[in-house]
């Protein structure tokens, strides 16, 4: 049962931006941290963004001062807002919550979205 579902992929060229958002299919009611994973073609997964319980945000180098990760508490909702996008961030982008879902407190993770750059 996926309880997490990943929107607002798309193409986009060069320079252009993009804002992922993620929805829980229910309330978190406590997590440990939220995260942003991609995976381009022929490529393992790799971290974006970190948001920890605590408030800190962790960005992967390649995406500093570039992507954006934000949660809103009132929707319920997780965002990544890419800004300036490059060919090499063409991928899947996944989210992912350790928390409390569904009554089960586990790594949870959406189906992805798909981002592509062009050149």
């Amino acid at each position: 049962q996926v309880q997490l579902v990943e929107s607002g992929g798309g193409l986009v060229q060069a320079g252009g931006s993009l804002r992922l958002s993620c929805a829980p299919a229910g309330i978190i009611s406590i997590f440990n941290v939220m995260r942003w994973y991609r995976q381009a073609p022929g490529k393992q997964r790799e971290l974006v963004a970190s948001l920890e319980r605590g408030g800190r945000t962790i960005y992967e180098d390649s995406v500093k001062g570039r992507f954006t990760m934000s949660r809103d508490n009132a929707k319920n909702m997780l965002y990544l807002q890419m800004s300036n996008l490059k060919p090499e961030d063409t991928g899947v982008y996944y989210c992912m919550i350790t928390g409390a879902l569904g009554g089960q407190f586990k790594d949870h993770w959406g189906q992805g979205t798909q981002v592509t750059v062009s050149s």
